[in-house]
């Protein structure tokens, strides 16, 4: 009754069960319906003991009964009666089951020697394989050994246990004051003014006065009715959404692709992926031997003998690669030229910087299918035919060792097209509008800025003229001739820490400019004039760019994040122009950083990932990160924003587990945890294909490329998520600026005190 309340069947006799005087209550089952429901109650004591007497008294009676009508019952025996068998099927099984002689029975005759008959017999315990080798009999003796037999292993089907479960229990109350009803009417009648009165009323000054505050109002009002429909149900169209192309519930990586060569990537590390900035479906993967510096020496020829490779995959052909860049060492970290996917830079290990032409093959990545194996021809090499299955790109240009990096390239980036730096660090306007400039850093402690364009012609003889008596390789590209061993750096920058001798080790870097925003940059000059004029302007003709910032953001191999700046400083005594010391650093990663990337849809925000947390940083904030996470479980190895959602990123662990970040979901954990790979992650890209279909590679250190799509809820955008995550980035930034002006009031405070001390021990 308690827990059904007035919907309870036992509610209308409520009242007789609490004025019941004792604990127990006799309720009766009555098929009979002998007082019209399938169950009574007895109210009082009295009525309960009378209908268990009654009971009693029946049960006698119907006893006594029953046994004299069974002593008067006289049984007469009838015979049965023989009827005709008649057979339903049942006999076909009984003589199946029948064991019937297939042979005639074989007579055996047992006989012992009469002596032996009634003599005593011992038994006893014997090895039965023991036995056959000291009597020579091989199969005399048989052990039958003890076994468990599962046709007769008996388990318990029932199990007798106590539970006892109690309702929980709520009790509430609440007081409402009740009031009588009353049925009340009224009647009016419209008020009619006289001509006087409603003249009277035009002229009113009040009501004129009224009349023209309210009219603005009114409009506003009737706007809105108009544009905007008042009887639109938007709770019926809530969920609409989920019946789109897939659905939140699919929360999920799907697993797409992977790639893998046996010959080329197998039991590698995978160093660099990057997807083609135009063609759809294809993807450039680096990998690299997985040793140490030491073995490294230990294995210098064979690692000279082993081609460097950077394959292009195409999900055409998942089997074999479409086409195979060849470097002069391991390649670290490569990238697609933006405005010319035909040109890829890369950097080595050994610290040269490396440029592809793959103009040759560009027809070989637009097709979606490969060319079949009908159409190849073979080729002799060494005296045997074999069949050219995947080109090999060789380099076109390599940079000067002497002028390249003392240790491995960590990351390469190009400039955007809209703007490029001079030699001073400060950034002009790029008439060509195609990217020509190069930015690597290594773990040597500098940052390099590189040009692709020919220098200008000098005095002496021509570049070209020396280079044609050089005899050129078959199959090389001479788009970069003029910079193989000899290209130098355009601007070289160490990175001097501020407080301390010694360099930075760089291994990641952040420009501010990206390739695709340049809505403050005036567009001018031709595309083709790369082809036609491909030369370094004049410093005479080159316009400054006042309005793009040369500050960018660095990660070191000591978990620091650094804020500097490209422009070079000019010394007041010398004259000379220097490399100025970083604005801040600060320490805030426990590994080296793997991951320093700009959020896509906020420019000033930077993701920076490393050791064991990962961090946010914003520009223009410059005591710390605004939001820095707690250590994790496991390594994290790499890192990257959503292309989709401004509020998502993606993490990748030591042990293969790709972990999903939503700052509007939570700050504090992940909201996907999903194991990809049993091996290291070492690279996490997210593609954009279509507005239905986002892919993200995820590549590990054993030489696979997985290819994963992004579900529905994780690249979808709700329609305040901008706002929202914006609001955030707001919000963490005054809770930093609050906690440092906090910090700046109570060292004046502590200064002032100590101040005052000191005056007081002069005074005494």
């Amino acid at each position: 009754m308690k827990m059904r309340a007035a919907i309870s069947d036992f509610h209308p006799v409520k009242q007789i069960i609490l004025d019941y005087p004792t604990e127990e209550l006799l309720i009766v089952y009555d098929p009979d319906f002998k007082f019209g429901q399938n169950f009574y109650l007895c109210a009082t004591e009295e009525a309960k003991r009378s209908l268990f007497i009654s009971e009693e008294k029946a049960t006698i009676s119907a006893e006594v009964g029953a046994t004299a009508a069974e002593e008067e019952k006289v049984y007469v025996y009838k015979p049965p009666e023989t009827k005709e068998w008649i057979s339903q099927g049942s006999n076909v099984e009984v003589e199946d089951e029948l064991v019937l002689d297939s042979r005639p029975k074989i007579n055996f005759c047992a006989s012992r020697v009469r002596r032996d008959f009634g003599a005593p017999i011992t038994f006893s315990d014997k090895n039965a394989d023991q036995s056959s080798v000291e009597q020579g009999l091989s199969a005399s003796y048989l052990a039958c050994t003890s076994y468990l037999d599962a046709n007769f292993t008996i388990k318990k089907a029932v199990l007798d246990c106590a539970v006892q479960a109690i309702p929980e229990m709520n009790d509430n109350f609440s007081q409402t004051y009740w009031k009588h009803p009353v049925n009340a009417s009224m009647q009016y009648e419209a008020q009619e003014l006289t001509e006087n009165q409603f003249k009277a009323a035009l002229c009113n000054e009040v009501l004129s006065e009224f009349v023209k505050n309210s009219v603005s109002r009114f409009d506003l009002a009737l706007q809105q009715n108009v544009v905007t429909d008042v009887f639109f149900d938007d709770w019926k169209v809530l969920g609409e959404e989920d019946t789109n192309f897939g659905s939140k519930s699919d929360n999920h990586l799907k697993e797409y692709q992977s790639f893998t060569d046996l010959q080329y990537s197998k039991d590698k590390t995978v160093t660099c992926v990057d997807w083609h900035p135009q063609i759809k479906g294809v993807m450039a993967v680096a990998c690299c031997e997985r040793y140490s510096f030491d073995d490294r020496i230990d294995n210098a020829s064979k690692l000279l003998m082993n081609a460097s490779l950077v394959l292009i995959w195409s999900f055409a052909d998942p089997i074999h690669p479409q086409l195979l860049l060849e470097g002069p060492d391991d390649i670290f970290c490569f990238k697609f030229c933006p405005t010319n996917p035909n040109i890829v830079a890369g950097g080595c290990i050994n610290g040269q910087l490396v440029l592809w032409d793959v103009s040759e093959y560009a027809d070989k990545l637009n097709s979606s299918r490969t060319s079949s194996s009908k159409t190849q021809t073979k080729m002799t090499m060494f005296g045997e035919e074999v069949l050219p299955e995947t080109p090999t790109v060789h380099y076109s240009a390599v940079s000067a060792i002497e002028n390249s990096h003392r240790s491995l390239i960590t990351s390469v980036e190009w400039v955007p097209d809209h703007f490029e730096f001079n030699r001073l660090g400060n950034p002009v306007e790029n008439r060509m509008c195609e990217c020509c400039q190069l930015i690597t850093c290594s773990t040597d402690g500098n940052v390099m800025v590189w040009d692709i364009r020919p220098p200008k012609p000098t005095q002496a003889a021509p570049r070209e003229q020396v280079d044609k008596n050089i005899p050129t390789p078959f199959g090389v590209s001479q788009t970069f001739k003029h910079l193989d061993l000899t290209w130098k750096p355009l601007l070289k920058l160490s990175a001097t820490k501020m407080d301390s001798s010694g360099d930075y080790s760089p291994l990641k870097f952040s420009i501010p400019e990206q390739q695709e925003f340049r809505d403050h940059v005036s567009t001018g000059g031709n595309k083709h004039e790369l082809d036609e004029t491909m030369k370094v302007s004049s410093a005479k003709n080159q316009k400054p760019l006042e309005h793009i910032s040369t500050h960018y953001f660095m990660g070191t191999e000591d978990g620091e994040v650094v804020y500097a700046d490209f422009k070079l400083e000019k010394d007041n005594e010398t004259g000379k122009a220097n490399v100025p010391k970083p604005n801040w650093a600060v320490a805030c990663h426990d590994g080296p950083v793997n991951t320093l990337q700009r959020n896509p849809f906020y420019n000033d925000i930077i993701l920076s990932v490393g050791g064991w947390t990962f961090a946010l940083w914003r520009e223009g904030v410059t005591s710390g990160a605004i939001l820095q996470s707690a250590s994790a479980a496991k390594l994290y190895t790499a890192g990257h924003w959503s292309t989709t959602r401004p509020a998502v990123f993606f993490l990748g662990t030591r042990d293969g587990n790709v972990e999903v970040w939503d700052l509007l979901d939570r700050t504090h954990e992940p909201i996907l945890v999903q194991n990809v790979t049993a091996a290291q992650v070492t690279q996490i890209v997210p593609w954009v294909v279509s507005k239905k279909q986002n892919l993200i590679a995820v590549a590990d250190n054993v030489g696979t490329l997985h290819i994963l799509e992004i579900p529905w809820n994780l690249r979808h955008p709700a329609a305040t998520e901008s706002k929202g995550i914006r609001n955030y980035f707001e919000r963490e930034t005054k809770r930093i600026q609050y906690f440092d002006q906090r910090a700046i009031m109570r060292e004046t405070e502590r200064i002032g005190a100590n101040d005052g001390k000191r005056f007081s021990v002069i005074r005494i």
